[in-house]
């Protein structure tokens, strides 16, 4: 009797991705996407994961407040604590001077619990009933066991340890009064070109922070086009590299018209905004106004492998910092409407009202 061949196709479909390890702060999602973290946990939420390795992501500056460099400080901590390597370009003389800033990530409450004394633990007597809710869903560094968290929650008032800020992992490059683009855009291309983009299991992922690009201290912030071709270069290059960039800019400083060609360049497109200390009609609509340091819009979310939009519950998401050292986004809430101490009810997308105080719309 003959043996049955097997019957093979040559659409078989390839479980190389699948099987890839997982390395600290990569996540896999929907389509084949890869995310790493922003460093902020409700943005990750928010996104849908997070940003999209091989992304382009922008933020909008407001020009009366610098909150866009708390999400460039969450960002680039988020991948020093992951080990992965980071270039850095300010228009600040002194760049380097500028990772003294960046945040710690947060001891999670059972690490803390961890080193107490032992003559302590003595006094101290807790139901066993409830020591399950200790030490749960805590997001943070463990230092004993070497583990990383793929978001942790960043100290703001503590800065990073020295250890993460040391070694050749770190390039800084200043901007200052730089006639054109070509030494940035040399920076650039030589730093992603330590991670191609192949069907092999991916190594290591790289981080490119850019703040103020188009600032006046700049001596390019006048050649518009030349910004833009840089702009389509980068996007070009993170297509083919297992990195994320994330370049800040101030809208006001540019013309109408390449304010809008940036937006569309970016595939993650965020814009903050500060919130005035005396806002009466805000201060009536919205609850929880008096912790409230900024506004959060998402503007655009990146479609990498996919042509179905994201569609997001809210676009608008309040800034707070939570005991004065922890990011934290939240949905906008209207105050009730009769102006009690009832409880409030959120809105989605949106904070509009048909109250008698006034109408807002964001």
């Amino acid at each position: 009797m003959a043996a049955t061949k097997t019957r093979t196709s040559s659409f078989s479909r390839s479980f190389s991705g699948a099987s890839s390890p997982q390395i600290p702060g990569l996540k896999h999602g929907p389509n084949g996407t890869m995310f790493v973290s922003s460093g902020i946990p409700d943005l990750d939420k928010i996104l849908g994961g997070g940003f999209a390795l091989g992304s382009l992501v922008m933020v909008m500056e407001d020009a009366e407040a610098p909150h866009h460099m708390l999400l460039l400080r969450n960002f680039m901590s988020q991948g020093l604590v992951h080990n992965q390597p980071l270039l850095y370009a300010s228009p600040a003389k002194d760049p380097r001077q500028f990772l003294g800033t960046l945040p710690s990530p947060a001891v999670p409450k059972d690490e803390k619990s961890s080193h107490r004394d032992p003559d302590q633990e003595k006094g101290l007597r807790i139901a066993w009933q409830y020591k399950k809710y200790f030490g749960e869903n805590q997001q943070g560094f463990d230092s004993q066991n070497g583990k990383h968290e793929f978001s942790n929650n960043f100290d703001l008032r503590k800065p990073l340890e020295r250890q993460f800020l040391t070694g050749k992992r770190i390039d800084c490059a200043s901007i200052l009064d730089s006639p054109n683009l070509v030494t940035l855009y040399d920076r650039c291309a030589t730093f992603l070109s330590q991670f191609p983009r192949s069907d092999s299991n991916i190594s290591c992922v790289g981080r490119i922070a850019i703040q103020s690009f188009c600032a006046p201290q700049c001596g390019y912030s006048s050649l518009e086009w030349d910004m833009l071709s840089f702009l389509r270069s980068l996007k070009s290059m993170l297509r083919s590299s297992n990195a994320v960039a994330v370049v800040t800019f101030p809208p006001s400083l540019l013309s109408s018209s390449s304010s809008t060609r940036w937006q569309h360049m970016a595939d993650t497109l965020l814009s903050v905004k500060a919130i005035p200390d005396e806002d009466k009609e805000l201060a009536t609509l919205l609850t929880g106004y008096q912790d409230m340091v900024g506004l959060l819009n998402v503007q655009k979310v990146a479609q990498i492998n996919t042509q179905v939009p994201v569609i997001l519950e809210a676009t608008t998401f309040s800034i707070k910092l939570q005991k004065r050292r922890f990011l934290v986004l939240e949905c906008l809430n209207q105050a009730p409407i009769d102006g009690s101490s009832g409880s409030s009810y959120g809105t989605s997308g949106s904070c509009s009202g048909s109250s008698k105080t006034g109408y807002l719309d964001f």
